[in-house]
């Protein structure tokens, strides 16, 4: 007990002068958020204040983070384990793997770069040291175990309607992590980052022993990115899939027992669609659900193995935009082997968690006309997700606020889900294809049709549901 009491220490005395506080704050307009949180009317500007974690990550002033911890902040001090309290600005940022890159300017000889392990070298068992700021408590130390490794988990937590990538490979560890914990680090017995701590299960929002951590692998690729570019580009595949079960193989005519990732749709114009990535073809009935059947089934990229369409992902995470990789396919109960030159993953197929600019129209003034759901653009995967031709156009709706012209028009969000290259979109609500009777194809038109609306104007949606054509009368109303 002597020895690991005297290693703790020596583990903290070493890595918390790596570790910093973040304290962020952001200006708000409480009118502006009302639509959502049914705030008190209010005109005035507010500011909302929060809390995070960070590490030096070399001599140059650079901090790492996680992206939700400043995402949105106007803001950014970091405060040092000596006590320094100084203003940051924000150099780079990668929703996708919740990272961000701070950068502030004080001498060299007060920074302490952390130092990174491999974090594919972690394993289940071994001890886990989280060091941060939970609850705006600085220089925390906690200690527990790496719980399992090879998680995955969003990127961010998102609303109902929209959709999220994965981060693969996470380590979960039950060392207590809290609010607070986010950005911080979480070490090996030798001082050494082996992730990210990100985020937590728990129903009382505080430690239960379930804590997620970003893996460094991930880190060490994405941050030297952000520092020179402000940005990380992901590969993309640009399929849709999941993970083999037996029903699904056993239709198929492989083995029950054979494992890999089943494709259920391929993006046409996409790196898959063009290399000629099959995706499902039929349909079976297993427990009263229906399941796609009939794809490549993925069982290796580059030579490494892939049991789940979660080592799918995990893989494609490992490369770079650009790179050419080869998928082993069983195709029609035979292997083989098709070439995939990677690309880039498009920007308009995340959508971003809602805020007051990313409602159905954009943020205006109180008093103009107001509808009332949360949607997005429909494309040839969410249709087909949909059983609705790969050609349908129209704005798929993903949420609907409860009181809204939407909700007493009878308008109807989403309610199933679907996972698209990592991302996991809300499928399954109205989709509107006209307004008064003239074709509306996308998000942006239907956002237009809004703003030059007046409260009171009465408008007629027609919609598909469930496949089928039909008009609902919707009276707008002025935002609240």
């Amino acid at each position: 007990m002597s020895e690991l009491q005297a290693a703790l220490s020596s583990i903290y005395e070493d890595v918390n002068p790596s570790v910093v506080s973040i304290q962020v704050t952001q200006k708000v307009s409480m009118q502006m958020q009302m639509p959502f949180y049914g705030l008190t009317p209010q005109t005035e500007e507010q500011y909302q204040q929060g809390a995070g974690s960070g590490f030096v990550w070399d001599k140059q002033g650079h901090i790492v983070t996680n992206y939700h911890v400043i995402e949105e902040a106007d803001k950014v001090r970091v405060l040092f384990s000596d006590g320094t309290n100084v203003l940051a600005d924000v150099v780079g940022t990668d929703p996708d793997s919740d990272l961000a890159v701070l950068k502030v300017d004080i001498p060299a000889e007060q920074l302490h770069p952390v130092t990174m392990a491999d974090s594919e070298q972690v394993r289940v068992g071994q001890l886990a040291v989280a060091i941060g700021n939970p609850f705006g408590l600085e220089n925390t130390m906690t200690v527990g175990f790496v719980s399992a490794v090879g998680r995955s988990m969003p990127a961010q937590a998102t609303s109902m309607s929209s959709a999220r990538y994965t981060i693969p490979d996470v380590i979960q560890t039950d060392a207590p992590i809290n609010p607070g914990n986010s950005g911080g680090v979480l070490v090996n017995e030798k001082g050494e980052v082996v992730g990210v701590p990100s985020a937590i299960i728990s129903p009382v929002q505080a430690s239960a022993g379930i804590g997620f951590a970003i893996p460094s692998a991930i880190v060490q690729k994405v941050v030297p990115a952000l520092i020179a570019e402000g940005t990380y580009t992901h590969a993309w595949l640009g399929i849709s899939g999941t993970t083999l079960i037996p029903d699904i193989a056993q239709s198929m005519g492989l083995d029950e027992d054979q494992r890999g990732a089943l494709v259920i749709t391929v993006q046409e114009d996409g790196p898959a669609g063009t290399a000629g990535l099959r995706g499902s073809d039929g349909e079976i009935t297993v427990d009263g659900q229906t399941l796609p059947t009939g794809g490549d089934v993925v069982i290796a990229l580059a030579g490494n193995t892939v049991n789940t369409f979660e080592d799918l992902v995990a893989n494609l995470a490992r490369f770079s935009a650009g790179e050419r990789v080869t998928l082993t396919v069983i195709r029609d109960g035979a292997i083989r082997e098709i070439d995939v030159t990677l690309g880039k993953r498009p920007q308009s197929t995340a959508i971003v968690p809602a805020t007051p600019q990313q409602q159905d129209e954009p943020s205006t003034p109180q008093g103009t006309a107001w509808l009332g759901i949360m949607a997005m653009s429909m494309n040839a995967q969410l249709a087909k997700a949909m059983d609705l031709p790969a050609d349908q156009r129209g704005v798929l709706v993903g949420q609907v606020q409860s009181g809204s012209p939407a909700d007493k028009a009878g308008l109807r969000g989403s309610d199933e889900s679907v996972t698209v290259d990592g991302q996991e979109f809300a499928v399954g609500g109205d989709v509107i294809i006209a307004w008064n009777g003239e074709s509306l194809v996308s998000m942006p038109e239907l956002q237009a049709r809004v703003r030059n609306s007046q409260p009171g104007d009465e408008v007629t949606l027609t919609i598909l549901r469930n496949g089928r054509q039909q008009e609902l009368v919707v009276t707008l109303e002025a935002r609240p």
